[in-house]
């Protein structure tokens, strides 16, 4: 079966899959891998997002992240607070991570850093059950439903400016291995992200040029991102369309904007080197804040806004 040996490389009971969902859409959600990005501005910040696999091939599967976070005031201090969800399904492979976050936001040359840690419960399955092979008695694979979870901890510094951001973060510090069953495990890989975004005003006040990088590390895989936006902007409104390069990796179309107070983009990112082009992957993602400042007396007003 085709779709396991992309997955699963299985020696002597250790079994390594596909971890760290890369999206594309990375500059729009950033606490999905560093936690110092929670609470980074006076909002309840709501983002969900899906990314189909491969394009054309049978049980690809996707990626699915849902995460909200927000800031608030103890005393004179500024804190951040989020949670998280992600799943990530290909083949006979499933990938689960809950988290809980906590940024302390330190006032700092003109904007705030944040300086956050993130607690991960980690859950694994590999389908047994679904294996077709042609010797069914193979040691090598399982032949049941495998399951294992582990708790681990993740940890990231952010710094938010009023036109621009930079990030640096490693997940899965502890790197935990996950236990399946008596002779099998999987081994999660510590992950080093750096992220970085300006905002570059142009002489129509309207617009803006946006660009950004994400690089990604685990020890032996490198990925970069590198993205480019044109934004409109005028109260409310926002429209955006752009591009974005992977390195030895794919090109990336992007167009979103606002509608109704929500704020919905959609990507396709084309493989530019193994299984072709038109084998991308499909990406949605839907975001809403609502301005929540509890430091205000008397009622908190309620509206729908955008920063950029």
């Amino acid at each position: 079966m085709w779709i396991l040996s992309l997955l699963l490389f299985i020696t002597n009971g250790k079994v390594w899959a596909q971890q760290a969902p890369a999206f594309t859409h990375y500059w729009d959600m950033p606490a999905q891998y560093n936690p110092g990005a929670v609470g980074k501005s006076p909002n309840l910040n709501i983002i969900a997002a899906y990314q189909t696999h491969a394009v054309g091939y049978e049980d690809a599967g996707g990626t699915m992240y849902a995460g909200a976070d927000m800031a608030f005031q103890l005393g004179r201090s500024r804190h951040g607070a989020g949670v998280l969800f992600e799943k990530d399904q290909i083949g006979l492979f499933a990938h689960q991570r809950f988290a809980v976050q906590y940024a302390y936001q330190q006032k700092l040359w003109g904007g705030y850093l944040g300086i956050g840690v993130q607690a991960d419960l980690i859950n694994e399955k590999i389908d047994g059950t679904k294996v077709d092979l042609v010797d069914g008695n193979d040691p090598a694979f399982p032949s049941t439903e495998l399951t294992g979870s582990k708790v681990g901890l993740s940890a990231g510094l952010h710094y938010q400016h009023k036109y621009w951001n930079a990030g640096l973060s490693v997940m899965h510090i502890t790197a935990p291995t996950v236990l399946m069953g008596e002779t099998n495990e999987i081994k999660i890989k510590r992950l080093y992200n750096f992220s970085a975004e300006y905002n570059i005003r142009t002489k129509n006040p309207l617009f803006y040029i946006v660009p950004s990088t994400m690089l990604r590390f685990d020890g032996t895989a490198f990925r970069a991102d590198l993205t480019a936006r044109l934004l409109y902007k005028k109260d409310q409104q926002r429209i955006y369309g752009g591009v974005g390069y992977s390195p030895l990796r794919s090109v990336t179309l992007f167009v979103g904007g606002r509608l109704k107070g929500v704020d919905i983009s959609y990507s396709y990112e084309a493989n530019t080197e193994g299984i072709g082009m038109e084998s991308g992957f499909h990406e949605v993602t839907l975001g809403y804040t609502l301005d929540l400042d509890f430091a205000k007396k008397g009622k908190n007003l309620h509206r729908s806004v955008r920063y950029l």
